[in-house]
């Protein structure tokens, strides 16, 4: 049984994705590989986290209006995170703003997994499209990059299929 976020992946990967589903492994996992959740709970901490990515890694692009956990009934549907980019103008001045809102789910998952998704919608401040650029630039940000996107594919089937954000 191929599940429909892993159909790009390798056919080992998709059967060791089926074994973990089928034998409701999947909260072991994260628990054995990340054995304590980030400790960024609110809005606040959320932005000085996101911020500091885009300080550190993308220096030249404009500061992060708002960074905040937004509740969603379903993750995957309406994404995990959004970035958005608004811009208004005062007279002859135009003033952008950049936000990111991430799935109030992933308060409770690894940093790791949270670092994957905000290094994801960062990248997007430079790279509109899911192209080879953008790819690179999130390695660039963070190099395990791939891996992480993996886990936190498996992530999101854990919280449908386990009902479960909190693994620990």
């Amino acid at each position: 049984m191929s599940h429909p976020y892993f159909l790009h992946y390798s056919e080992e990967v998709q059967a060791q994705v089926t074994q973990l589903i089928e034998h409701k492994k999947l909260g072991t996992f994260f628990k054995s590989r990340y054995p304590e959740p980030h400790q960024i709970k609110n809005d606040k901490l959320l932005y000085e986290y996101v911020e500091g990515l885009r300080q550190q890694y993308l220096k030249n692009t404009p500061r992060v209006s708002q960074a905040k956990f937004e509740k969603r009934h379903n993750m995957v549907v309406n994404a995990l995170g959004t970035h958005t980019f608004k811009t208004t103008r005062h007279g002859h001045k135009h003033k952008t703003s950049h936000q990111i809102h991430i799935a109030a789910q992933l308060k409770h998952a690894p940093e790791a997994i949270l670092r994957a998704l905000v290094v994801h919608e960062l990248a997007h401040f430079k790279e509109k499209d899911h192209n080879k650029a953008f790819y690179k630039l999130c390695q660039y940000m963070e190099p395990s990059y791939h891996q992480l996107e993996l886990e936190l594919r498996l992530f999101i089937l854990m919280c449908e299929t386990e009902g479960n954000t909190n693994y620990i």
